[in-house]
């Protein structure tokens, strides 16, 4: 079954057709919502509301739109929010980085190192460049789908997915650079 017919399913009161689209679809939007939250715990937090609020609000969903488009939205706007909240909370909590940085538990080879970098490089990307960057290239969705989502026109979300390019290559750069 298509996510129309099964959405279709689900007003018709077929609840098991919901679980369906949740098994269809949560793997990507939590692989999305880890990348803009940068915590597995609060991604995990983001999908479940995501697909909470998806629930409630299927009768307003539209057809016309894919519903992986449509729930993106929904979870785009969380992750949104999720970030608000927590720049809000942690205004009044001060880090030291240095402890911070001695107590992380040691890498055990290139691709953790790797890894770690690049999600370090992903959450200093400003937050509008971060979720193009992964809605692009991750996801790899095409720019109307996008836009529908996030409610950004296209060539600012191609700006958005350039300039978070060329930021992510200066810090990957400079990375690499380091072990020369």
């Amino acid at each position: 079954m298509t996510d129309a017919e099964l959405v279709r399913a689900v007003l018709n009161g077929n609840a098991h057709a919901f679980t369906e689209l949740v098994h269809r679809h949560s793997p990507s939007c939590l692989r999305f919502a880890t990348r803009m939250l940068g915590a597995r715990e609060d991604a995990e937090e983001a999908t479940q509301d995501t697909l909470l609020r998806a629930y409630r609000a299927l009768g307003s969903y539209d057809p016309a739109t894919a519903f992986r488009t449509w729930l993106f939205a929904i979870l785009a706007n969380r992750c949104r929010t999720a970030l608000l909240s927590r720049t809000r909370r942690t205004r009044w909590v001060h880090t030291d980085a240095d402890a911070v940085a001695r107590s992380a538990v040691p890498s055990h080879g290139p691709d953790t190192e790797l890894r770690l970098e690049l999600t370090r490089a992903l959450a200093a990307l400003p937050v509008e460049q971060r979720e193009a960057f992964l809605l692009k290239h991750v996801e790899q969705l095409e720019y109307v789908e996008m836009a529908r989502i996030t409610g950004t026109g296209v060539s600012a979300l191609k700006m958005r997915v350039q300039r978070a390019c060329s930021r992510l290559q200066q810090e990957l750069g400079e990375y690499g650079n380091a072990g020369q």
